[in-house]
């Protein structure tokens, strides 16, 4: 049975985290003392904001994404690509990874947030039985590969179903491929109600389960 209600809740591009039925709270999922490599990138940053109009930085938590969307498209772009491998250089050996996205350059690892959240869960002694992981950009496929390579270790429990789903993107190291955000929500509409319907269909026993029939 999925319970969407006991789900952890993840937002800012998973990077803070709520624990229903654990903490009660929300957690950042890094600790503060990791972000020096913010300084670095929002001083690269600055310097291709200054020289390309329309461009801006837009700075989260644990983000910072470098967006062109109002820049001239075809200088924008070749901005973008020389921002890239200036940051993949400079942050090389840093905790981050530097992902090209829709007229944004970023800076952020969701693959070690996702290792957090199945890190944090089995320690609590909360295995998941359930993944769904979607994203619609390049820098999800970190996050991806964290969440398929758990299905046979530890981090997961033995009879998890795990479903990774990318959105608009080919290739992907995700399994399940939803075309727009209308599939998101008929999806999830969907997971919803095979909850509620198994709720109430389904009772536990220590012995044996019963499934009550309509």
């Amino acid at each position: 049975m999925v319970n969407l209600e006991s789900a952890a809740s993840m937002v800012e591009a998973a990077r803070v985290m709520y624990w229903p039925n654990l903490d009660a709270k929300w957690e950042t999922c890094v600790a503060v003392g990791d972000f020096y490599w913010k300084q670095i990138t929002e001083a690269v940053m600055s310097l291709y904001r200054e020289t390309t109009d329309g461009s801006f930085i837009d700075s989260k938590e644990s983000t910072l994404v470098w967006n062109y969307k109002y820049a001239d498209p075809d200088f924008g772009s070749c901005q973008a690509k020389e921002l890239l491998d200036h940051l993949e250089s400079v942050l090389a050996n840093e905790p981050v990874t530097v992902k090209s996205g829709h007229d944004i350059v970023e800076g952020v690892n969701k693959g070690l947030v996702a290792e957090r959240v199945l890190e944090t869960m089995q320690q609590k002694g909360t295995a998941p039985d359930f993944v769904l992981c979607i994203g619609d950009d390049r820098s999800d496929e970190n996050m991806f590969e964290v969440v398929m390579s758990a299905v046979p270790s530890s981090s997961l429990s033995p009879m998890a179903e795990v479903f990774a789903c990318t959105v608009r993107q080919k290739p992907s190291k995700a399994k399940y491929y939803l075309e727009d955000t209308m599939e998101i929500l008929r999806m999830l509409q969907g997971l919803a109600s095979a909850s509620e319907h198994s709720a109430k269909h389904v009772s536990i026993s220590p012995q044996r389960i019963i499934i009550e029939k309509e």
